[in-house]
């Protein structure tokens, strides 16, 4: 899996910052992209990356603020303008079905696509599928705010093709049932195992995406053992007052997060407009005091999930 940020800011755009949004690519077969927040021009954003808006699978809602869900309609009617006709969910606090419904019925809007909305309202599992576990919890903000915890089922261990010469099993499509583990049979009449030909299973990476929020247990409960955790960072460390006034979070507190929920990689965005770049390394510096694998995300940078 890897991330693509394309919007990094706090509130309102700026010149280096767009407000949030970033995808999540899965990296399978089909080149699934999981949008998470969709602030104003995040369809522009897109422009300037290689993401295919008829990729977005599904766009999950941290909160109803408007630097969150502003691009929405936008990037929704350009998806059906480009012909996409595959279904899109959208997962969200209460109240976002009604945001998009009126801004897609007032601008007379038509979708050549299913849509389906899916608002939430507590902590829960989400989905499971075959793939992959979402679960979501409420955060500490001014407003109904969550984060999603994306868990990949454990992969299938590869395919030991020393053995499989060794075995005498000739190539072709036999070899993708060995692979998955099934039980084959030769036309000779050999019957093999196929757990006996591969190697040990990998394990599903995790990655934890919060909304907007103050200090918050469940964001350390929703970030446990992720491989990437992606966290907002609003305020320096010496402006704590104020990001418990505005329910936001520091440097520092995220980076505590981190470290507590025993993460590989703390990825800090939703910076406010007030930190220029000259400033940026400042912050990092803060973060990395409590936790070394720290990183700020820019506008159209991409991280690749680590093991």
């Amino acid at each position: 899996m890897k991330m693509t940020f394309l919007g990094t800011g706090a509130g309102v755009p700026a010149k280096h910052r767009n407000v949030s949004s970033l995808a999540l690519h899965l990296m399978n077969k089909q080149g699934s992209i999981w949008l998470f927040d969709c602030g104003e021009a995040t369809q522009h954003q897109i422009l300037h990356t290689p993401i295919k808006t008829r990729k977005i699978e599904k766009i999950f809602i941290t909160h109803c603020h408007g630097d969150h869900i502003y691009g929405l309609p936008g990037l929704l009617a350009s998806r059906s303008f480009q012909g996409a006709e595959s279904p899109l969910k959208i997962y969200g606090p209460t109240g976002i079905k009604e945001f998009i419904e009126i801004s897609l019925t007032s601008s007379q809007t038509y979708l050549l696509y299913e849509l389906e909305v899916i608002e939430i309202s507590g902590d829960g599992k989400l989905f499971k599928d075959e793939n992959w576990e979402v679960t979501t919890a409420k955060l500490d903000h001014g407003v109904p705010s969550f984060g999603y915890r994306i868990q990949q089922k454990d992969l299938p261990g590869p395919l030991l093709m020393s053995k499989v010469i060794k075995a005498d099993i000739p190539k072709g499509p036999i070899l993708q049932q060995l692979k998955d583990g099934q039980d084959i049979e030769l036309s000779d009449g050999r019957k093999f195992d196929g757990r006996d030909f591969t190697g040990p299973a990998k394990k599903g990476k995790i990655v934890t995406i919060l909304g907007d929020t103050r200090l918050s247990e469940n964001a350390a409960m929703l970030a446990e053992d992720a491989n990437t955790l992606v966290h907002e960072a609003t305020f320096a460390a010496d402006k704590e007052l104020l990001a418990k006034e505005y329910f936001h979070s520091t440097t520092i507190q995220a980076a505590n997060v981190a470290k507590e929920a025993r993460v590989t990689q703390l990825i800090l965005n939703h910076l406010s407009s007030r930190y220029q770049a000259d400033d940026v390394q400042g912050l990092l510096a803060e973060a990395q005091t409590v936790f070394t694998n720290t990183v700020i995300a820019e506008d159209f940078a991409t991280f690749d999930v680590p093991d």
